[in-house]
């Protein structure tokens, strides 16, 4: 390793933040194959499910205000690979349809820094739905510069004190994804954490995950009396580092908070912000905080300061929920950055409900935990967890092996369930590039327990998904399907398809030999 760049930098204004970016625009959805960079625990359907919760009751908190006719903007900040805002979107029609009460329209609009991400969404099969009802768009969005928000499907501009509606604004794993400050406190007195980097041989020819993961950071201070004076934005937030710090490193999110700034602007209201990310909004875990390190992840993360974003939105009136606990792997909080936020109580509600009791968080510990005694699960504990989850795609591909072993002792009632999680599973499945082979899986638990017609469907649409990995097992449950039902024609087809791909087959044979006679 040899310093070729001995350049020093304020921390938010460092080549990383270009490499970050460099990265999401090179990958484009690519970024989310096989968890490359974590997507599961904000884009499962059960947090999706708590989101949608929480705007629902926005919504009916909106339907007897001012302006109630215009329809709310859903702005989701860097929208990744497109499954969260799929989920919230299904279950947040299915909420309303099933509540059966006049609200206020919404569109959701999906935002990513990648011009590739956004039109890759505009095609998605599973998003076109909601793109025909009109409540679904798209734009690119730099969320540390761009101040206007140009829609893809409907071809209009969103500026500034457009709106009449408050803007709801989403932003999950993204506050601590983008530029941030770096101050350190000591004895009272704030400094800036400014860096040094450390670049491997070659480092032209590397990808940017590549650099990302040999690069090393050097920090040195130096002091920042800027950030003490009275004409300073955040000067009250500073001030109580300054009396309560000691020792500390702080991540300040200056970009954030513009950012969120920016958006306000757009409405006449003031916005509703419902985030998830690794951030602490106590102060207390930032005492004699060490300098960050990059958490890599293809790309890499930070700890968002949801303390300063918390402590800044209540200056201005806003009202912050956050939980009352520690959090373990995800921080969720809401804030009603609105006239009279008090209101908002049927917004709070759900909060109290899906975040504060148990919420994504408390999921994700359990799943942990699943996933390390799954083998050792009956099949009404995973029914019920599975079920916990909004029937999650993920879980099913884990748990169909388990399933299938405990088939012989389920009982009539538990097999219905079964095939009733199989159906509501498919009908939330968002497909992204890597392949889970949800198909394949229920089809095949499906043929293990007798149900030929429904096991038929998806093996065929397995077949129909992925042409060049098709199994010998395919064809001759499909074959044997086909025999169930009657459909001879069909079930020999399938017994030829199969020969032609395993020619000593001895079953299909047998079944060849039993159709010839017959």
């Amino acid at each position: 390793m040899t310093i070729h760049n001995k350049q020093r930098y304020r921390f938010s204004e460092a080549p990383i933040w270009n490499i970050q970016r460099e990265y999401y625009e090179q990958e484009g959805l690519k970024a989310w194959n096989n968890d490359q960079v974590p997507q599961y625990i904000t884009c499962n359907p059960m947090i999706a499910a708590a989101y949608a919760e929480m705007i629902f009751g926005f919504l009916q908190d909106r339907a007897n205000k001012e302006n109630s006719s215009e329809p709310v903007l859903i702005v989701e900040l860097g929208a990744g690979a497109g499954r969260f805002a799929f989920h919230v979107l299904h279950e947040l029609c299915q909420l309303i349809d099933y509540a059966g009460i006049t609200l206020p329209s919404f569109r959701y609009l999906m935002t990513d820094l990648a011009m590739n991400n956004v039109l890759a969404w505009k095609d998605h099969p599973a998003l076109q739905a909601f793109i025909a009802k009109g409540i679904l768009d798209f734009a690119r969005f730099d969320a540390v510069h761009d101040t206007d928000l140009n829609l893809i499907v409907s071809d209009t501009t969103i500026s500034k004190g457009d709106l009449k509606q408050p803007v709801v604004i989403v932003a999950n794993y993204f506050f601590d994804s983008i530029p941030q400050e770096l101050l350190y406190v000591s004895e009272g007195k704030i400094y800036e954490a400014d860096v040094f980097i450390e670049y491997p041989e070659l480092k032209d020819s590397l990808k940017p995950s590549e650099l990302l993961d040999q690069i090393a950071l050097h920090y040195k201070h130096r002091r920042a009396p800027e950030y003490e004076q009275e004409t300073y934005p955040y000067r009250d937030v500073i001030a109580i580092y300054q009396e309560q710090l000691e020792d500390s490193h702080i991540l300040f999110p200056v970009a954030g908070l513009t950012c969120l700034e920016r958006l306000n602007q757009l409405s006449q209201e003031g916005f509703l912000l419902i985030t998830a990310d690794k951030g602490d909004h106590l102060l207390e875990n930032w005492k004699f905080a060490e300098p960050p390190e990059l958490i890599l992840h293809g790309s890499f993360s930070l700890t968002a300061n949801y303390h300063a974003i918390q402590q800044v939105m209540e200056q201005n009136g806003a009202l912050a929920l956050f939980p009352p606990h520690h959090y373990k792997n995800i921080n969720i909080g809401c804030i009603i950055h609105m006239d009279t936020p008090m209101d908002y109580f049927r917004t709070r509600l759900a909060y109290r409900r899906c975040i504060e009791r148990f919420g994504p968080d408390e999921f994700f510990s359990l799943k942990e935990w699943v996933d390390l005694n799954l083998d050792s699960m009956e099949l009404q504990q995973i029914l019920s967890f599975w079920r916990l989850g909004g029937y999650d795609a993920e879980f099913f591909t884990q748990s169909s092996k388990q399933i299938s072993s405990l088939l012989l002792d389920a009982n009539d009632e538990e097999k219905q369930d079964i095939f009733r999680g199989i159906q509501l599973m498919w009908s939330s499945y968002y497909v992204m590039e890597q392949r889970y082979g949800i198909a394949l899986e229920a089809g095949l638990l499906l043929f293990e327990m007798e149900m030929y017609g429904e096991s038929k469907r998806f093996l065929e649409i397995s077949i129909d998904e992925d042409q060049e990995n098709i199994v010998s097992t395919v064809y001759y449950c499909l074959a044997i399907c086909c025999f169930e039902l009657e459909l001879e024609e069909d079930a020999l087809n399938y017994v030829r398809m199969l020969l032609k791909h395993e020619p000593d087959h001895e079953e299909a044979l047998a079944l060849l030999q039993k159709f010839e006679q017959e």
